[in-house]
């Protein structure tokens, strides 16, 4: 009895009341799922209709789902430490559980956040907007998702089980070592997002493949929506940047369960090598979260605006550029560290060059507003806003990129204030635009414009609440990673303003979680499938689309290519309609969730050093790996009478 008192209190987390809340709170929700889906009998329809599908654009709203929900977690972290800064000498959090809270919420905020909900995204809209009637690999998306899904799953479970990791979401070695961070906090770190990485690598090159493959006739490359375009940029800088993640990973896991030593100094190891790879990665991580944002405001500017996007070309090489440069500016992250001149030079210009395509891309945002029909909805608000906010971050980026000036402010809570300001007024203020903007083409109804409007305005105004006296706090002298300070410093006041935007950034969420419950009940009905009058092709489908996309595969000749075939409508000019044919699409595989919850398995054994769990779960992914080589009759054809009855029923017979 007492060894098994003694290993339950060393596998649970114990001692801290929020800890006790967290499980009830796990404990409640498993029985309240369990209990909802067994009452109504719902088990057979959540396997076949979303455990086991391959339909990008189911697969694209259980991305949202879960970035949603992760958004929550990491909200609530930074809410807890904005309650721990509020005062000084406070002791709401003592400082190793402050170390994991500020982890973890980095940690969430970057890839269980922004990725996931930009992946959910460009899974709705990329092949609807290439009129293509899915992706590539439809499989191959199946599993990228459930490796995201039972990736964050067992990064989460630390909280609970074991202990948080806490050092850092960069985990610099040596710090992250096993020698200076022993406990399994780490390995929740390293598994956990290796195996969400791995669904992150081939997503980049499903869509890769997707958008070079599957345009439909008469789509070059120059008449692609910019959102396509994007996506596009950003699956080449998945490809190139998540290799060297992948590998620092895979080393420092050697290092910790296997006793090898890449980053020790003293066995002929470097901890410089894990700073090179993270941020070899992390810096094009940046515009991985960005890109896309870029162009979702594309879209919803040229839109709203009712004109043609201005300068086209020039937002493509833009972005070209900026994925470029972003490979070659990762060591301003090291200006602090020693480098000699010549390198920080090298980096300091590389780094402000970044600021010449992203000005050319607000200038040509400007450009389209001007003289523009402006129609101020909720997703135009979003866009609108991120102008100014995000040219804000911008600016105290170049000011970071003078290696002189960052050796003063690197440290300080002048830094914390930039990437919020580019990664909050840029990928967050995207999502929220993208999701408000593609939603009744994912449901069929609309989000309710008035709560729609409420959120944005509190949650922008909060948000500017929050981060601008940031900058100020961090002139003052304030250092990053501080858990507690002391009275008498002039702190205080910025501290408690700072607390009451962070708030107020998560009243706006919950009205904006508020306004989706009430708008799937109430909300307005997409009839015609396009509610906005947009430009491109996802708008000339149903809402929500049928799972064949398109009835007939669409002929462009232009950029807006539905812009072009209403005018065309108008003019009388519209082709006739052809005949319909049956449809090949992939058929439903219950692989990819079995799989990924082997590989979720094989993680909690590594993360534990438990190998006789690791070993069995690396079988059952290989065994996986084996039985999808056996499937033959992987797809089905959708009769010609079903087509017409769907299309029938939508009432846009194409």
């Amino acid at each position: 009895m007492e060894s098994i008192k003694s290993f339950m209190g060393w596998f649970f987390v114990t001692g801290d009341p929020m800890i006790y809340g967290a499980d009830a709170s796990i404990a409640l929700a498993s029985i309240g799922i369990v209990a909802v889906l067994t009452y109504f009998k719902k088990w057979k329809w959540l396997w076949e209709e979303w455990l086991t599908t391959v339909d990008h654009k189911k697969i694209g709203i259980m991305y949202i789902i879960a970035a949603l929900l992760m958004l929550f977690r990491g909200g609530v972290d930074a809410l807890m430490m904005r309650a721990q800064l509020t005062l000084p000498n406070l002791h709401f959090l003592d400082a190793e559980h402050y170390n994991q809270v500020f982890t973890t919420h980095g940690t969430i905020m970057i890839i269980f956040v922004a990725m996931p909900f930009i992946f959910g995204l460009m899974n709705i809209a990329v092949p609807l907007q290439i009129g293509a009637r899915d992706v590539a690999f439809p499989f191959l998306n199946a599993l990228s998702f459930w490796l995201f899904f039972f990736g964050a799953m067992l990064f989460n479970l630390s909280f609970v089980i074991g202990g948080s990791p806490d050092a850092g979401w960069s985990s610099y070695a040596p710090y992250a070592g096993a020698e200076m961070n022993p406990g399994v906090g780490q390995n929740y770190y390293l598994i956990g997002v290796q195996i969400s990485g791995i669904g992150s690598l081939a997503t980049g090159i499903n869509f890769l493949v997707t958008i070079l493959k599957m345009r439909a006739p008469g789509m070059t490359l120059f008449k692609m929506p910019l959102f396509t375009w994007s996506i596009l940029i950003t699956s080449v800088i998945v490809v190139f940047a998540f290799p060297a993640f992948t590998v620092a990973l895979a080393l420092m896991s050697i290092d910790r369960l296997f006793g090898a030593h890449f980053f020790t100094i003293a066995a002929g190891g470097s901890p410089m090598l894990w700073a090179n790879l993270f941020w070899f990665w992390g810096h094009p991580e940046v515009y991985i979260v960005l890109l896309p944002v870029f162009g979702i405001f594309s879209e919803v500017i040229a839109t709203f605006a009712h004109k043609t996007l201005f300068g086209y070309a020039v937002m493509v090489w833009s972005m070209v550029a900026i994925s470029v440069l972003s490979f070659i500016t990762w060591l301003h992250h090291f200006f602090t560290m020693g480098n000699t001149a010549p390198v920080n030079a090298f980096f300091s210009i590389s780094t402000m060059l970044i600021a010449i395509p992203t000005g050319v891309k607000i200038f040509n945002w400007l450009f389209t507003l001007n003289k523009g029909r402006i129609q101020f909805t909720t997703p135009m608000l979003w866009a609108l806003a991120f102008i100014p906010n995000f040219t804000i971050g911008g600016i105290t980026g170049v000011m970071l990129a003078m290696a002189p000036a960052d050796y003063q402010y690197h440290n300080s809570y002048f830094l914390v204030a930039h990437f919020h300001s580019t990664l909050i007024a840029g990928t967050v203020f995207g999502i929220f635009c993208g999701l408000h903007y593609w939603w009744p083409k994912m449901f069929g109804y609309l989000l309710d414009e008035t709560k729609g409007k409420w959120a944005f305005w509190i949650f922008m105004i909060s948000f500017n609440i929050c981060f601008m006296p940031m900058y100020f706090l961090g002139l003052m002298g304030m250092t990053r990673r501080m858990y507690t300070y002391p009275a008498g410093l002039g702190w205080t006041p910025i501290n408690v303003v700072m607390t009451i935007g962070a708030v107020g950034m998560g009243v706006g969420f919950i009205i904006m979680a508020y306004n989706i419950v009430w708008s799937a009940i109430h909300g307005k009905k997409d009839k015609t499938g396009d509610p906005w009058d947009g430009r491109t092709l996802e708008w000339a489908t149903s809402s929500p689309a049928a799972e064949y996309n398109f009835a007939h595969i669409p002929e462009v000749s232009t950029r807006d290519a539905f812009e072009a075939m209403k005018e065309a409508e108008r003019k009388g000019e519209a082709d006739s309609k052809k005949p319909y044919a049956p449809i090949h699409m992939p058929s439903n595989t219950g692989i990819p969730v079995i799989m990924s919850a082997f590989m979720f398995v094989a993680g909690f054994g590594c993360v534990f050093e438990w190998y006789w769990m690791a070993i069995p779960g690396a079988i059952g992914v290989i065994a996986c790996m084996i039985a999808r080589s056996f499937v033959y009759d992987d797809h089905h054809f959708i009769p010609v009478e079903d087509i017409e009855r769907t299309e029938a029923a939508t009432g846009r017979l194409s």
